[in-house]
């Protein structure tokens, strides 16, 4: 099968996102009302959706993969099939590129460890399809926990909780670059992770950081806007404006300071605009 390389693919892609890119922060509701399962299944097509499934991030794929094609098989989905990659070479599938590139109307990548998940899948014409796809509007995607983790380019793999903010605190490493605009850690008040997320803000004060709580999704459609769904919140953190930090001279376990960073809470119904950086309430209060 012929194939453009990754470099080709990357050409094609517009700087705005044009389509429906949901960030979940992780443990999102799969059995009651699924809020944000269902709004996914929706943007993809509702009862015509043919849906791709990607659990490689978790260390039980077959499950994991088994687990959400119930629920998708549930609400209706017309299609769906399960891209179990366990290995690089499993990328070149024929049949999944075939279903990309013919039939498949959203993707979505599961929770588990992001660095699993950015190990199969950067650099491949699969990935480079899935990205192209879903940032020029032709497919939905989707990831949750790890899977929201990798949306970013500088992504947080890891790191700790409950300190000050300081350069120790975050790992940080390459990610899909699927939305290279904003750094995304996920379970976010849940595990109290804000200074973790300002520390990795405080190294790359040009994106923008986002903080998403569990059964919380930020969804980005177009004109650079994002809307929040769920029952908790979602943390921005703009450092834009920061007129002074000390970060380039303190060791990296010692505190930073940071004056002038504007922070944001939004909950459900809030919309935020990345390109301006205003926040609009919700029209349903």
């Amino acid at each position: 099968m012929q194939q453009l390389t990754s470099q080709a693919l990357e050409h094609m892609i517009p700087p705005p996102t044009q389509t429906s890119i949901l960030i979940i922060g992780g443990a999102e509701d799969k059995v009651h009302g699924r809020e944000i399962l269902q709004t996914f299944f929706n943007r993809a097509g509702g009862a015509k959706a043919q849906l791709a499934i990607v659990p490689s991030a978790s260390r039980e794929p077959g499950l994991q993969g088994e687990r959400y094609q119930k629920i998708f098989e549930e609400m209706g989905a017309k299609e769906i099939k399960i891209f179990d990659i366990r290995e690089r070479h499993h990328c070149e599938n024929t049949e999944w590129h075939s279903y990309l590139d013919t039939s498949c109307t959203g993707v979505f990548l599961t929770g588990g460890d992001q660095l699993r998940l950015y190990s199969l899948l950067a650099d491949t014409p699969l990935m480079s399809k899935i990205r192209v796809a879903a940032r020029e509007g032709r497919m939905a995607l989707a990831g949750t926990s790890a899977g929201a983790a990798v949306m970013s380019h500088h992504m947080i793999a890891g790191g700790g909780s409950g300190e000050s903010p300081n350069r120790s605190l975050v790992d940080m490493a390459t990610g899909l670059d699927i939305m290279p605009e904003v750094i995304v850690d996920q379970h976010f008040h849940n595990r109290n992770r804000l200074s973790r997320l300002i520390s990795a803000i405080t190294s790359h004060p040009e994106r923008l950081g986002l903080g998403i709580d569990e059964d919380t999704c930020a969804m980005f459609e177009a004109q650079e806007k994002l809307k929040v769904i769920g029952k908790g919140t979602v943390t921005i953190v703009d450092a834009t404006e920061m007129s002074y930090t000390n970060a380039s001279k303190v060791g990296a376990a010692d505190p930073l300071s940071l004056f002038n960073l504007r922070v944001h809470i939004l909950s459900h119904g809030d919309e935020y605009n990345i390109r301006t950086r205003i926040p609009i309430a919700s029209q349903s209060l």
